[in-house]
């Protein structure tokens, strides 16, 4: 497994934790989209912070390239 899969995984878990929090923190009951049931809320939070790692960490060519 290289570095960048572990990272992503990592990223991703605490990004679904962030947005299980945020469900049981802020979700309302009736009427939203994401955060009125967990499992979306934590789905939305791991798509988050899937992506918030390829801000933080992008690609970069190899000297091969």
């Amino acid at each position: 497994m290289g570095r960048r899969t572990l990272w992503t995984g990592v990223a991703v878990l605490l990004g679904a934790a962030a947005g299980y929090a945020w469900w049981i923190g802020y979700g309302c009951t009736n009427g939203c989209l994401i955060t009125s049931v967990w499992w979306r809320s934590s789905l939305y939070g791991a798509v988050m912070g899937y992506l918030t790692l390829g801000l933080v960490w992008p690609d970069r060519p190899t000297a091969d390239q």
